[in-house]
């Protein structure tokens, strides 16, 4: 057996543990948790709804925005057509398969693949910095709930991701794992700007998943839940959603975050009630990804993305690139919205 091959059967079997573990936590308290996921009325899981879509669209405008920085603006639709299909792949164990598709598909509308690449990884790096921040003051209801040295843990990564993803010492890492991987440098650097708005976009995406999540929670624990609950709910799914990410063998953090999303709710709601959240949430957000990813897969077919290669790339004033250059020709092509 050769190695790579055992490393995809260890990281195939540790996801099953880990969701093997959570299905029988689950199991267990079936009885308390079903009656919890009663009480979630249809209104409240459409407003849910509302909010994960909302984050997700600004998830894929941060997105947008670097790899508009680095030279290849995409019009919005393009733009969510590639973002939101490549999306599928964090489903996948590994938290890679998601910049593979995306550089694939974008480099049918002129976009270099090393471009994409760079921007999916540093977006990834983003969006874990932006939901430790978000999430920060989430870690006293983990505290609370006997997460203390894991919190103690996050702190001191929060401040070493903080340095790293600083503009001028994210430049330097991606010019140095450029080179790593014997690959060409980029053209040019990120921009101070671009990085500090995707921050923005990024950290309003969480508080709009938090608050997907606060609608859950209010509907479960209803006039018996705790004090805090606002914040551990608005606050607790960045904090979980980007450790989860951390989890790499894990397909989207599964198990994982729902893990710590009930040890942060846990402070506020019975544990049932908390896994509960946290199961609903886990379903909310998963139909809005394969929605926008549905959404995204007609487009990318209309013009032929996940067929042959090249397609779309000559100029198509429907994919918003130039023959060969990978830049924007029409309005709203050079900025996020």
């Amino acid at each position: 057996m050769t190695r790579d091959r055992a490393l995809s059967l260890l990281r195939v079997a540790v996801a099953l543990l880990v969701l093997a573990v959570v299905v029988l936590g689950v199991a267990r308290s079936w009885s308390q948790i079903s009656v919890d996921l009663t009480r979630v009325d249809i209104g409240s899981l459409a407003l849910s709804t509302l909010f994960a879509a909302v984050g997700t669209l600004l998830t894929m405008l941060g997105w947008r925005v670097l790899l508009t920085d680095l030279g290849s603006p995409l019009h919005l639709a393009p733009a969510a057509g590639v973002f939101f299909v490549g999306q599928l792949g964090k489903y996948l164990p590994g938290s890679v398969w998601s910049v593979v598709a995306q550089a694939d598909m974008a480099s049918r509308l002129g976009v270099p693949r090393r471009r994409t690449g760079v921007v999916g990884l540093v977006a990834i790096g983003l969006s874990i910095v932006t939901g430790l921040l978000v999430g920060l003051p989430a870690v006293p209801h983990l505290i609370r709930t006997g997460g203390a040295p894991l919190s103690a843990a996050l702190l001191v990564s929060l401040v070493v991701l903080l340095v790293l993803c600083w503009p001028a010492t994210l430049n330097r890492v991606v010019a140095l794992g450029l080179r790593v991987l014997r690959r060409e440098p980029l053209e040019r650097e990120l921009s101070t700007r671009a990085v500090l708005l995707t921050v923005g976009l990024y950290i309003l995406a969480w508080l709009c998943f938090g608050g997907h999540l606060l609608v859950l929670a209010r509907a479960v624990g209803g006039t018996g839940a705790g004090a805090g609950l606002t914040t551990a709910a608005l606050t607790g799914y960045a904090l979980s959603g980007s450790l989860g990410t951390l989890t790499v063998i894990l397909p989207a953090g599964l198990g994982a975050r729902e893990g710590l999303l009930t040890l942060v709710l846990g402070s506020a709601l019975s544990t049932p009630g908390a896994a509960a959240v946290a199961i609903l949430s886990r379903f909310v957000v998963t139909v809005v990804d394969v929605l926008a990813a549905f959404a995204g897969w007609t487009y990318a077919r209309r013009h032929q993305l996940l067929t042959s290669a090249g397609s779309g790339a000559a100029g198509d004033p429907a994919n918003g690139t130039s023959a060969g250059t990978g830049t924007g020709t029409g309005p709203g092509a050079a900025h996020a919205p």
